[in-house]
């Protein structure tokens, strides 16, 4: 799309001024893009425009017009924009950055399969439940010293969808697994610096951009890992005895063997896998990373967890059932991902054709930033927006509340394929760590000097951090 034409008779949103070439990325925050977006929100309200280069956006703030896009014209607002580095990453086959019919059938085909599976079923907690076993040996091998929970969490949570996907587990110091993780934070966190901004305005200069070549690098070696798993499923495969995600794909894959259209083809299963196993590995061990610095800043809500842990489940493993008679925990849990807001600007938006919202021109295809950070802060929603304040999800007799403005999994026809997988590990993985540790800065390190500044990235984990797992 091109530049919004000045001479339009349309009425576009305001926004800030342009200069040439440039738009208006000389006025960014470079590494923390939607700091700026907040900012210009409180000028120009919260429907504006946004030039990068001659990409032009649309931002969004706030839940009233969050919701009024993503929820109540969820079909107009469901599309996602050209973007040169996502593009070529994923050749628009996969999910999460798909379009049209493609995103569609792979968007049905993958909440189905996940759901045979076992999402949000016995079998997927029972299969949690043995990984925060695991979790909890591995935590107490060292003994109250200090460590860095990142890996092992990262670990711990990609073994969750790697069931889902291979049908199997890795051990949490296998050398494939941890390349895997590696790779997978690694872009992460080039997606979201300075110099991927500056290749999705200017892609010609992808030559002179080493980050472009990293990332690219970086999908060629899990798209091989994917591919010789599934040559490898290839092999015991059997349509009467589907076992995997990626068996229920093959058998797809066959049934539609004759239509020339099928999208049941193998660049859309690899892609598929690698959206699923990054999605969802990402987003959870993230949340779990904030939770572990949050509960050592405040200790007081530890306890608070743990008192309830004690009341109402004991010392059995605890189980999802529990969570309703758990309101305190809930309401900690919903605050760590509202505070947390490990995806602040969400992933774009694209009009899938051309309307007119909250009385402004919007033409079809045009670049939609639903900002969530400004939906999990708006300060209409929240008592203490700035705060981390688990009260947020309490009432004044301590009942759980749901609020429509918790959003972290973002809204409508693009919301997380995973949402309920992901609830159910927050959950068990919570409570499973706080029922058998408490968690504090090593020596030396008080509550006040953790650092509650999160890292650049697409998604925003806290910066690394060093943590004593004290057995309670």
């Amino acid at each position: 799309m091109g530049c919004f034409q000045s001479n339009s008779s349309q009425n576009l949103p305001p926004g800030p001024r342009t200069i040439p070439i440039l738009g208006n990325l000389h006025i960014m925050d470079w590494k923390r893009p939607y700091k700026t977006m907040l900012k210009l929100s409180k000028e120009y309200g919260p429907v504006f425009r946004l030039q990068m280069g001659c990409q032009e956006m649309v931002v969004l703030t706030g839940y009233e017009m969050v919701k009024e896009a993503l929820v109540n014209q969820a079909e107009t607002f469901s599309d996602r924009p050209i973007i040169p580095i996502y593009n070529d990453y994923t050749k628009g086959v996969g999910i999460i950055f798909a379009h049209g019919e493609n995103w569609r059938q792979m968007r049905q085909f993958s909440i189905s399969a996940l759901r045979d599976y076992g999402m949000g079923k016995r079998i997927v907690e029972d299969k949690i439940s043995e990984e925060c076993s695991v979790l909890i040996k591995t935590y107490e091998t060292f003994e109250g010293k200090p460590f860095d929970p990142a890996t092992i969490l990262k670990a711990a949570t990609a073994n969750i969808i790697v069931s889902f996907l291979l049908g199997k587990r890795f051990e949490y110091e296998d050398a494939t697994l941890l390349r895997l993780l590696e790779i997978i934070e690694e872009t992460f966190h080039l997606l979201g610096t300075p110099t991927m901004l500056v290749y999705n305005v200017f892609p010609k200069l992808g030559f002179l951009l080493d980050a472009q070549r990293k990332i690219m690098n970086n999908r060629k070696e899990s798209h091989e890992f994917i591919y010789t798993t599934f040559l490898e499923n290839l092999k015991e495969f059997d349509e009467n005895t589907e076992r995997t995600l990626i068996d229920s794909f093959l058998v797809r894959q066959k049934r539609n063997m004759k239509s020339t259209d099928s999208y049941f083809h193998k660049e859309n299963l690899i892609c598929l896998v690698d959206n699923l196993f990054m999605a969802g590995m990402d987003a959870t061990s993230n949340t779990l990373y904030w939770t572990l610095l949050l509960m050592m800043k405040y200790p007081e809500v530890q306890r608070k967890v743990q008192e309830e842990i004690a009341k109402e489940i004991g010392v059995r493993q605890p189980r999802t059932e529990d969570r309703v008679k758990m309101p305190y925990t809930n309401a900690v849990i919903h605050e760590i991902q509202r505070f947390a807001d490990i995806l602040p600007a969400s992933l774009p938006h694209a009009t899938t054709k051309d309307i007119i919202f909250k009385g402004f021109f919007i033409p079809k295809g045009m670049h939609i930033i639903p900002l969530l950070t400004s939906v999990l802060h708006d300060e209409s929603q929240w008592e203490k927006p700035h705060e981390f304040y688990p009260e947020h999800f309490l009432d004044s007799e301590g009942k759980f509340v749901k609020k429509d403005a918790f959003m972290p999994f973002s809204a409508g026809q693009r919301v997380c394929v995973g949402l309920t997988l992901a609830k159910m590990e927050l959950f068990l993985f919570f409570t499973n760590l706080l029922q058998r540790f408490t968690f504090q800065p090593p020596s030396g390190t008080s509550k006040d000097d953790l650092d509650l500044t999160p890292a650049i990235g697409l998604s925003t984990p806290p910066m690394p951090y060093e943590t004593c797992a004290m057995l309670s």
